[in-house]
């Protein structure tokens, strides 16, 4: 029996490249101990009274509750601080994030990079290319406006000014279907819908900063990046003086469903000083050409013909490679902020293995599901969707994710995903956490879903896992609930 649970608990090689390999031992006694890795279940716990004084507060029954708590480092026979509901798969809203980010830096290593390689098809001369230019997305999650420019650049120092031919986006590293970004919850314009791409230009997102010119009587407004074949409205009128700055957004009275053309028939309050709007354009599919064309202008760059969607023409050796920042980075963007999009091109990038093959969602739950198999076996299998979070349909129990963050305490990457986590009361989405003890958890809220997972650092000097997760049509209530378990769990004196 010992030796079967071994097998399914420990490091496999073919997920196990040599520098993960040093510390087999280390991961030993978390494999005797996770919960779960018996057949029977933590027991059941009460719920500390200030915990259900919370949930009374809050008007929410216990059964909406699956919380677990226990020790980051396990030990033999070791029971859970707290368990409740801890078996019951619920859905984990962003948390899930945790799962993807954990299965990329354990998969291809903190140091992995995303690469950009550009082609130059034709010749040149005096400054000017009669052919072609191909840049072909691999996914990368952070192709930011100002690495677009840089990109850009590079480009123009290969002695390009004017291209007479087209730019080509060669976005064929994902297949992914055409998504509704209003589908989910009828926002198509909020950042966070923005579908994933192999070509993602600054997360699909434009932003507008709106700065205010009393003299003047208006507000300045600056798009980036800037989008070509875009009509854009460079000021808006000041509110009345003295107006308060309450719903600016609402009193700007913006018009954004049509994709060439941005217009606002308010005003703005100038007591709100400056500020910013990201927006999700309402073409999405068209974004990264306007984006593409509208930088490559703005650089002084000309283009007699446009920029397209295509493929690599076989053969064609590239000039130069944009590299992005290293997965470690990428990592924390994704869980300090919770960014959507870039969980979701990090989720399929688990399926890029083989190379030439498209990437696909389904490839990349499936790439999921055997990692998980090969380092917990099948017990607590996640039920990842996009890997995002932003799913109706994402399930996973408070054990399977208690057992993953013990083996990432156990990891050689837990420093990196250790800090990508929002530490409680002080940044990411947990900078207004009313929280006393000090932790470090993912957050994730949805209509009906409020969760909380991570790693509290106990008075004693110990550290805990805890994972909370909400389902409830009265979750939004349910910060003070998650609130209480922190610092229950910090107070283990």
């Amino acid at each position: 029996m010992l030796s079967v649970r071994l097998l399914t608990c420990l490091p496999q090689p073919s997920f196990a490249p040599s520098w993960r390999l040093a510390a087999p031992l280390a991961v030993l006694w978390w494999c005797l101990a996770l919960p779960g890795a018996h057949a029977q279940a933590p027991s059941p716990s009460p719920l500390p009274p200030e915990v259900e004084a919370a949930l009374s507060r809050a008007r929410l029954p216990r059964e909406a509750l699956s919380v677990l708590v226990v020790d980051a480092q396990g030990g033999a026979r070791q029971a859970p601080r707290l368990a409740h509901r801890a078996q019951v798969p619920m859905n984990p809203a962003s948390v899930m994030k945790l799962v993807t980010t954990y299965a990329a830096l354990d998969q291809l290593g903190p140091a992995y990079a995303w690469n950009t390689p550009v082609y130059v098809q034709g010749t040149v001369q005096d400054g000017s290319l009669r052919g072609n230019v191909y840049i072909q997305g691999q996914g990368d999650p952070k192709l930011v406006m100002e690495r677009l420019w840089l990109l850009l650049r590079r480009l123009q120092g290969q002695g390009i000014q004017v291209i007479v031919g087209d730019i080509v986006l060669d976005r064929t590293a994902f297949d992914v279907p055409e998504q509704d970004p209003g589908s989910f919850d009828n926002e198509p314009l909020r950042p966070y819908n923005a579908s994933p791409d192999a070509l993602l230009v600054n997360y699909k997102s434009q932003v507008m900063t709106f700065v205010p010119d009393v003299a003047a009587g208006l507000a300045r407004i600056q798009y980036d990046p800037p989008m070509a074949g875009v009509q854009r409205q460079a000021s808006v009128a000041l509110a009345a003086p003295g107006a308060d700055c309450g719903d600016w957004r609402g009193a700007l009275r913006a018009e954004l469903s049509d994709p060439a053309r941005i217009a606002f028939q308010g005003v703005f309050p100038a007591s709100c000083g400056e500020r910013v709007w990201p927006i999700a354009p309402a073409d999405p599919r068209g974004f990264a050409a306007r984006a593409v064309e509208g930088m490559w202008r703005e650089l002084g760059g000309k283009l007699t013909g446009s920029v397209r969607d295509g493929k690599v023409p076989a053969g064609l050796k590239p000039v130069f490679v944009a590299t992005s920042p290293a997965l470690a980075e990428v990592v924390r963007d994704v869980n300090k902020y919770s960014n959507n999009v870039m969980a979701q091109q990090v989720f399929l990038t688990l399926a890029l293995g083989n190379k030439g093959v498209p990437a696909t969602f389904d490839g990349a739950r499936d790439a999921l599901r055997r990692w998980w198999h090969l380092r917990f076996g099948d017990a607590d299998q996640p039920v990842a969707d996009n890997g995002a979070g932003l799913s109706r349909d994402a399930r996973i129990t408070a054990q399977g994710l208690a057992r993953m963050l013990q083996s990432a305490w156990a990891s050689p990457v837990m420093p990196e995903l250790v800090s990508s986590l929002p530490i409680a009361g002080v940044d990411g989405t947990l900078r207004r956490s009313q929280a006393r003890g000090a932790a470090h958890l993912k957050t994730g809220s949805l209509r009906d879903v409020m969760a909380i997972a991570g790693y509290v650092h106990g008075a004693s000097g110990r550290r805990y896992v805890l994972v909370a997760m909400v389902n409830h049509a009265n979750a939004g209530a349910a910060r003070p609930v998650l609130d209480a378990l922190t610092d229950w769990a910090a107070r283990d004196q």
